[in-house]
């Protein structure tokens, strides 16, 4: 083993080596180094604004639905290790990949009855894209090429999710131009509660109408867009795609990498609506934080309708394709999800953001303050410039909480295991950021 290496010399290495998300290289800001993690702290490898341990608001990209270092998805791993690792998916197959399958057909909406298992939430996107453009390609419709959305969305950092993304205030504006031309409709009106919007509904059902002949499917991010701009919709508009997809012979998607497995107070945001998509992409909280994996999810009418055409497969595997040590610990997350009261948690969690953020309001330069389920957000009247966004990260520090600002956002996506306690001083946090940013 190699003499662990200080603070110092991990920043140093990091900087000189190391390009982070959505940064530039070298990096214009250190990094928190993290030593380990356990519950919902992140311990730090030394102390920073007077303070060593940080309750995570983030769960690591709203993945760590669970916290970290749980028993139960622990013993998976080690467990799953102890018999292998990995094997390639082509022509072979294995239990934990079988049972994680299965499981996911069972806990999601019908008639999705099938599984391809890929690496990450934008390869799912892309996949599910391969999968609608190749279904009418299959049935002889090969103009059905394009893709609708709304405007607010995102989908992905890979090629045709960067697509789908918000074309002009979303990150992927630089390769307008480059990138497939789709189809945008108006972003939807704000309000999980919203009374439907007549004007808008016919809004979309004239855009599909119109491009139905050119249409391979509508893909949205049902009732909450995320890193688009973390915004909340009614779900009366997923009915409406519905009708207008099935009444004029388009695919739908909904893109639940963000909101699958509880996130807003539904086991999957579809449910809401109690509509079902023809192709549905997971991700994120699918192992509970622990290891890199996705789904795509379709009906039997995709499937069937590829397997019927001159190619009749889906020309696409990924090396770690249905990862052994991943497909055992996502269905050890699964079960620890369904194994408690999770729904009540996260509502006890949506009150406790509720009550907590509701003073950030009258922060001088806070424009809206919106909780659903498990999701907090506190909405600046500007984008943040990297000096504002360094000062609110570091306000949230000095409170005791990691949070990652961006754009014009200050919000928390809190691990459901996160006391009342935690999620008060989140909401300070949250608070203190605010100050701090204006």
């Amino acid at each position: 083993m190699p003499e662990p290496l200080t603070p110092a010399e991990l920043r140093a290495l990091d900087r000189q080596h190391v390009w982070h998300p959505y940064g530039p290289m070298p990096g214009r800001q250190d990094p928190l180094v993290v030593e380990s993690a356990a519950g919902v702290r992140l311990r730090l490898a030394e102390p920073v604004e007077g303070v060593r341990e940080l309750v995570d608001g983030m769960s690591s990209w709203w993945s760590a639905i669970h916290g970290y270092n749980h028993p139960a998805l622990n013993d998976a791993a080690r467990g799953q290790l102890d018999r292998m690792s990995h094997v390639m998916f082509g022509g072979l197959t294995h239990e934990p990949a079988v049972r994680l399958a299965t499981r996911l057909v069972e806990i999601t909406p019908e008639p999705l009855q099938h599984v391809f298992l890929a690496d990450s939430g934008s390869v799912s996107v892309e996949v599910a894209v391969k999968m609608c453009l190749q279904y009418w390609r299959s049935l002889g419709r090969p103009a059905k090429r394009r893709l609708l959305t709304w405007r607010g969305g995102y989908h992905g950092d890979t090629w045709q999710p960067m697509a789908v993304c918000d074309p002009e205030g979303g990150m992927h504006r630089l390769w307008s131009g480059v990138l497939p031309e789709q189809i945008f409709a108006d972003a939807p009106p704000p309000g999980f509660d919203a009374d439907p919007d007549p004007a808008y509904e016919a809004h979309i059902r004239e855009l599909v109408a119109r491009h139905a002949h050119e249409l391979a499917a509508v893909i949205v991010e049902p009732v909450v867009q995320g890193a688009g701009g973390m915004r909340f919709h009614s779900p009366a508009l997923l009915r409406t795609l519905r009708e207008a997809c099935d009444e004029h012979d388009v695919l739908l998607v909904f893109d639940e990498i963000a909101t699958g497995f509880g996130r807003s107070g539904a086991l999957f945001a579809a449910e809401h609506a109690g509509v079902c998509p023809d192709v549905m992409c997971l991700g994120k909280a699918l192992t509970g934080g622990y290891l890199t994996l996705a789904a795509t999810l379709c009906t039997p009418r995709v499937a069937e309708g590829i397997s019927r055409g001159e190619v009749p497969v889906l020309a696409h595997g990924p090396t770690f394709m249905g990862n052994p040590l991943a497909t055992a610990v996502a269905s050890a997350s699964i079960e620890l999800l369904l194994s408690y009261d999770w729904r009540q948690e996260v509502k006890r969690i949506e009150t406790g953001l509720r009550d907590g953020l509701a003073e950030a309001a009258a922060v001088p330069g806070v424009r809206d303050v919106r909780v659903l389920g498990a999701i907090g957000v506190v909405q600046l009247d500007r984008p943040l410039d990297d000096a504002a966004m360094a000062a609110a990260a570091r306000a949230a520090v000095r409170e005791g909480v990691w949070l990652r600002p961006f754009r014009d956002l200050l919000y928390t996506m809190p691990p459901y295991i996160t006391g009342d306690d935690d999620l008060a001083r989140i909401c300070a946090a949250v608070r203190a950021a605010a100050t701090a940013a204006v």
